[in-house]
This record gives structure tokens, sequence and C-alpha cells, in this order.
């Protein structure tokens, strides 16, 4: 029998032409992980443990057909495809994309079902994963379809979280998408996110402007005087502690985000970029306002250092904690 605080963590393996088969078995070569997760690995065994030997691992993998069995201190795998998959570092495959994509669906459907209690997603490739049958721009808008609630992408990390009201939205039509609904219900969601799955009662949050200095009093544009400040003097009335709009550009460099628990930026780079320039490799990407839990390493594919054995596994591995931890914490706050 598994123990209360010892999870079932589902993981989808990725692109396998990527570093997902190597930032998973480095995960795993370290046994003080299993004392915390039983791992269940959506693939084909055949070809894990020819990636173990071919990057020369010695995780132990057990074989598993049934999802309920799963063998404790072992990386379980559990077929996703039949055949193994003739793993090409490097390459941008159609065949990788429909590989990567059954085993998001078999760990999405298992997530679900209950048969998992959160999902680790190793890194896919947008471009590969296209087919009729998925038209998604990434991981977060799949999840947004299939489970309940309202996605939040959250790049979360022990210093820095930053959350996003606009994701994977092409910089053209940005303002199109933003409204007041849309940056309230994401602050909501934000607020949701803080108190019960990181614990942090009355959180303080910033808000970042849309346009440069956030508009200067209208000189640069007037979307972050009609837009954002309505919401924020709206939830500051409520009793929240949302400030804001901020300038994004002096945010950071002035260590403002020091001062605040979460960030809210408007649009992917804008969170992006200031998140991965100081957290790279120990930043995860959580799918927050779900209700099941869902989180990821900051980093993609690696192609250029597929096969290598250069890659870093340490955000795979922040991924897994955090997962187990806002799993537990949730679970605590619905005790």
């Amino acid at each position: 029998m598994i123990e209360d605080s010892k999870i079932r963590v589902g993981i989808s393996l990725g692109d396998p032409n990527g570093i997902g088969f190597e930032i998973i078995l480095k995960t795993f070569e370290d046994k003080k992980i299993f004392d915390l997760v039983v791992p269940i690995v959506f693939a084909n065994v055949e070809n894990f443990i020819e990636q173990r030997q071919s990057l020369g691992f010695k995780t132990n993998i057990f074989s598993l057909n049934n999802i309920n069995n799963p063998e404790e201190g072992k990386l379980n795998i559990i077929k996703t495809w039949d055949k193994p998959f003739p793993v090409i570092y490097g390459k941008v495959q159609k065949e990788a994309g429909t590989a990567s994509i059954s085993s998001l669906k078999a760990g999405t459907q298992a997530l679900k079902d209950k048969l998992i209690d959160v999902l680790v997603t190793a890194p896919i490739n947008k471009k590969s994963i296209q087919s009729n049958s998925f038209k998604f721009p990434g991981h977060t808008d799949y999840l947004n379809k299939e489970l309940e609630g309202e996605s939040l992408m959250f790049m979360i990390s022990d210093s820095l979280k930053i959350a996003l009201a606009t994701d994977h939205i092409p910089l053209s039509q940005i303002i199109e998408y933003l409204n007041k609904d849309l940056i309230e219900r994401k602050l909501n969601l934000l607020i949701k996110s803080l108190e019960y799955d990181f614990g942090i009662k009355n959180p303080r949050i910033a808000v970042l402007g849309i346009n440069p200095h956030a508009g200067d009093n209208g000189v640069i544009g007037n979307e972050d005087d009609i837009l954002i400040y309505p919401i924020i003097k709206k939830l500051s009335n409520k009793g929240e502690l949302v400030f804001g709009p901020f300038a994004a550009d002096g945010f950071f460099g002035s260590r403002k985000h020091l001062e605040y628990d979460a960030i809210l930026a408007m649009y992917h780079d804008q969170g992006l970029i200031p998140f991965k320039t100081l957290t790279f490799g120990s930043g995860v990407n959580f799918t927050a306002g779900l209700n099941e839990v869902r989180t990821s390493p900051d980093h993609g594919t690696a192609f250029d250092i597929a096969g290598e054995g250069k890659a870093d596994f340490k955000s795979f591995l922040q991924a897994i904690l955090y997962a187990r931890s806002i799993f537990l914490n949730r679970r605590e706050n619905l005790a």
C-alpha cells in the first residue's frame, strides 16, 4: 500500500527526439526521490531500456501492465505506443509528435480517472504535435479543454512567481484578448492559487502594465488606465492586496519583485523573459486554476543537445517536487 505522503506522479515523455528520456532517467537515478513519489511514465518500455543503455544510466525500470499496481522504488513505464520509436535526436519529426501526444493524452486520461495524483509533462515540440486531432499551441491550452476550471499559466520558483494574463498569443493579438473581465478572472485565479496551492494567506500581488511605462498617464496609450487600474481598484476595495500597474522595464532591475508574493504579467515574454533570466534551471511551469495538478520544467526540448548527456534535469525534478507539494496542500485544504 502506498503511503499517503507518497503520491503517484504521472509523467508524459514529451518529444522522444528531445531531452525527455534523459531528464527523466537522470531524475530517477537518485533513489531518494522514490521516498516521495511513485513515478508512472506513459511511453514505451523498450524505448526506455534502449535509452537507458545509450545514455549510460542504471535507473531501475519496471514494465507496468496495470496502472493500479505500480512498483515502488522503480521507474514504472506503461505502454502508450506499441512499437519502439526510432529516436533521431534533434529532428522535428511527425512520428515523434504523434508519440508525444499519445503520451500526453494517456497521462491526461489517467489524471481524469484519478489513477495518478498529478501530471508532470516533459517538453513537446509545438510544430511536430500539430495534426487534425491536436490543434493546440501547447500543453496549457489542451489541458484547459480536458480538465475542469480555467487555466492560468503560472511560472513558479522559490524566489519568484509570475502568472500570465495571456500566454501563447501572437503579440499582434494581445490587445484583442485583453479586457477587464479577463484580467479580473486571472487575478482571482492567482489569488486563489497562492492561498490554496502555496498556503500564502493575504498574498501581495503586483500587476505589470501593458504599455511602456504603463502608459505614462496616457501619453503612451490609455489601455493601462482603462483595463488594469479599475480592476486593481475594485479588488483593493474588497480587501485584496493588489498593486500597480507597474512599468515592466524597471520593475525587476529595481528588485521590486521581492516585495510581492506573485506578479501578473500581461503577455508571455513580458513575464517569461525576467523569470527565466532570474531562475532558469530551477523554475517550473504550473498550470494553476484547474481541478488537477500539472507542472513541467521551464525549458523546451533542447534539440541542440539531445542525446549528448548534457541536459540539466533540475527543473524537471523541481516540477515533480512542486507537483507533490501543491497536491498535498490542496488535500490538506480540502480536509
